[in-house]
């Protein structure tokens, strides 16, 4: 007889079933666990971290970033400025929270930034080149400084469409720093326009354009340039830097730039950097005319080898600083930023891992780690998608890369001053070398703060001229220049002082032949205010210069007193006979230049002086006017450099410059001059002081 079960026999096995199923129950909870976790570790920890704490998103949300796009445009005139427009309506329709500054000085720019408002900038305050390229670490550093939540560097002439904003309002929700990268393709003709509001594209027949039809035209026009430098950065505002270091003085638009940025951003790990590419969806047309290298002053620089100075001088700047060089970013291997199926994901290819925004955990791309879930299976289906067309765009730009390059401009001394010389053909000129170099920078960073643009540079060695052209400057040799400068006794006494001071009176001397007026400044003179008007107030057959008398009262003509690191001279007869007098007698000196411009003009002893401020030289009958020391006074005069405060001493003064001579050393100069605040340049970024920098430079050392 089969006995029956009894009820502790049932709770036992139904006990023991219990437990296997809450065994079965906990074993798989394990193995999810051990898989989500191997998946994430396989997630390099930059996204990890950094998705893991990210804000959530709400689509009602109200408050969205405010955008800033930053670009320097070529003047809006031809087909490039056609493009140009296109480009900007596009991004000013995507948002009112978008607005735009346009990196200029020039008269079109400002005249198409007025159309729209306060939603277009025009901002000159940044450093550009004598032909009006923008300088690329300018542009970044005021980009930086921007009020905005969200910057963008763009070329002129991308277009954005909507998916742009959506990106960077997801993006904007990380929980940490970011650098966005988005590569630009072309497309060869766009059938469709914008409409007026610049919200909506039109075809050929006035009807809009859905955004499906606009996607799928562009999915079968646009095309990848490999290694195209049109690309877009984004980045939100804050105190984290984008790199360690400092940029290099690149140029904008002309190449390795954007490659060096990122390159340094992804070393330096300040930041999540990843790749929008294959999200934001970023065009420009294609162009085959060369209109994007415009005249200067009517000046056609246009095909002088294609303006090839300018990228050559950004290989030769990317090959020798950051880490491009050595260590080049691989694009395949950058995290990309994508949409799938409606759902923002981060890709990590090189590592097969994705996360997909908001989700609870991360995605192994392992074939033997997917499981069966139907979301995940469409995420795999589109990352295999994005993965067949991301192995097109890897990018190696070390090739460009040339660190022994040879840096000149293609124009001649006769071709500066043409396209140089103001309206009375009259040209500044400053003569430096390379142991100045810091110096002659502040001096140019005044005369632009000035607005004075008609001046170039005369280089006394390589260094400085190779400098110079680095730094945007209109720059020429000359093969008869001194060698051997002294890097810190070049000062006056010094031999090497001798030789210099020989070389810019001849120099003058040419460019007066060549029929233009010279006013010739050495770099450690201060300009407060442009002497120009002033000075042209004197006639012809006057030669205007610095008295270097330190004796408040008293005449200020004696003998060996006339300053010849400032002074005009015009290009008349009576002026450039005198010269030659000048020069000839240097050329048998064993001094200075100075004591050859006295004696040759007021003769040896003052034997030509003439009342207590001027002199007259007989045989070439041109008089010497000593200026006024209240208006240009010299390094000595009522010890101005001692003031406490240098600068409001000498403006109420109403002075036109500043003298920093009668001091010897060029390092007691630097630190005077620096310490004084009449110091313009940033030594350690090479960018002109700005008003909109949130820090100022408070010494040179």
């Amino acid at each position: 007889m089969k006995k029956s079960s009894s009820p502790l026999s049932l709770f036992r096995n139904n006990n023991k079933g219990l437990q296997m199923g809450l065994c079965s129950v906990w074993l798989s909870g394990i193995l999810l666990i051990v898989l989500s976790f191997y998946a994430t570790q396989k997630l390099p920890s930059s996204i990890r971290d950094r998705m893991g704490n990210a804000k959530p998103f709400h689509h009602g949300d109200l408050v969205n970033p405010t955008v800033t796009i930053f670009t320097a445009p070529s003047p809006f005139s031809g087909s490039v400025g056609s493009r140009q427009v296109l480009a900007v309506r596009s991004w000013l329709g995507l948002s009112t929270d978008v607005s735009v500054v346009l990196c200029s000085r020039d008269p079109s720019v400002v005249s198409f930034a007025g159309g729209f408002g306060s939603r277009v900038l025009v901002e000159p305050n940044i450093d550009f080149t004598f032909l009006g390229t923008a300088f690329f670490h300018s542009m970044i550093a005021r980009s930086l400084a921007s009020g905005s939540d969200i910057s963008v560097l763009a070329d002129p002439e991308t277009i954005l469409l909507p998916e742009f904003i959506s990106t960077l309002n997801y993006a904007y929700k990380l929980n940490h720093d970011w650098l966005l990268v988005a590569s630009s393709r072309y497309v060869p003709y766009l059938p469709f326009h914008l409409d007026k509001d610049g919200k909506h594209w039109t075809g050929e027949d006035g009807e809009q354009i859905r955004n499906k039809k606009f996607q799928e035209f562009l999915a079968k026009a646009w095309q990848w340039k490999h290694c195209e430098e049109r690309m877009l950065l984004a980045w939100n505002n804050g105190d984290v830097p984008l790199h360690t270091g400092v940029v290099p003085p690149f140029l904008f638009g002309k190449g390795l730039h954007n490659h060096w940025v990122i390159t340094e951003a992804l070393s330096s790990d300040f930041r999540f950097v990843f790749d929008a590419s294959w999200t934001i969806s970023n065009f420009y047309l294609n162009a085959f005319d060369n209109e994007s290298s415009p005249s200067f002053r009517g000046f056609n620089v246009t095909n002088i080898g294609n303006r090839s100075w300018e990228s050559a001088g950004n290989s030769h700047l990317a090959s020798l600083y950051g880490s491009l060089y050595f260590h080049e970013a691989n694009y395949s291997n950058m995290v990309k930023f994508s949409k799938c199926d409606g759902r923002y994901l981060f890709m990590n290819l090189a590592e097969s891992v994705v996360y997909p925004f908001g989700y609870k955990r991360s995605l192994s791309l392992r074939k033997d780690k997917i499981l069966g879930f139907r979301i995940e299976k469409k995420i795999m289906d589109c990352v295999n998608g994005f993965k067949s067309l991301d192995g097109t765009r890897d990018c190696y730009v070390k090739g460009q890369l040339k660190p022994s390059i040879s840096l000149s401009l293609p124009f001649s001394l006769e071709m500066l001053l043409s396209a140089l010389v103001d309206h009375n053909k009259t040209i500044v000129l400053a003569v430096a070398g390379y142991s100045y170099k810091d110096m002659l920078m502040s001096w140019v960073c005044r005369l632009r703060h000035l607005l004075i643009s008609n001046f170039m540079i005369y280089a006394l060695d390589r260094e400085i001229y190779e400098f110079s052209v680095l730094q945007g400057l209109p720059v020429f040799e000359d093969s008869l220049a001194p060698t051997n400068i002294s890097f810190d006794n070049c000062h006056f006494g010094t031999n090497c002082f001798q030789r210099v001071t020989k070389s810019k009176s001849r120099v003058v001397l040419q460019i007066l032949k060549l029929g233009y007026n010279v006013l010739l400044s050495d770099v450690d003179v201060y300009w407060f205010k442009n002497p120009l008007p002033f000075l042209y107030s004197f006639g012809p057959a006057v030669l205007v210069a610095q008295s270097d008398e330190y004796n408040e009262t008293g005449p200020i003509n004696l003998p060996r007193r006339l300053n010849s690191g400032f002074y005009f001279a015009r290009t008349d007869s009576s002026t450039v006979a005198a010269l030659e007098k000048v020069v000839k007698h240097a050329a048998t000196s064993n001094l200075s230049e100075q004591p050859s411009f006295y004696d040759t003009l007021c003769g040896e002893g003052g034997s030509y002086r003439v009342g207590y401020d001027r002199c007259f030289e007989p045989e070439t009958n041109l008089t010497v006017l000593f200026l006024d020391r209240d208006l240009f006074p010299n390094g000595a005069y009522q010890s101005l450099w001692e003031e406490k405060n240098v600068k409001a001493t000498c403006e109420k003064k109403g002075c036109f410059v500043l003298h920093n001579n009668w001091i010897s050393g060029r390092r007691k100069k630097l630190e005077r001059q620096a310490l004084s605040g009449l110091w313009e340049y940033d030594v350690s970024s090479r960018m002109c002081l700005q008003s909109w920098q949130k820090t100022k430079v408070t010494s040179y050392f």
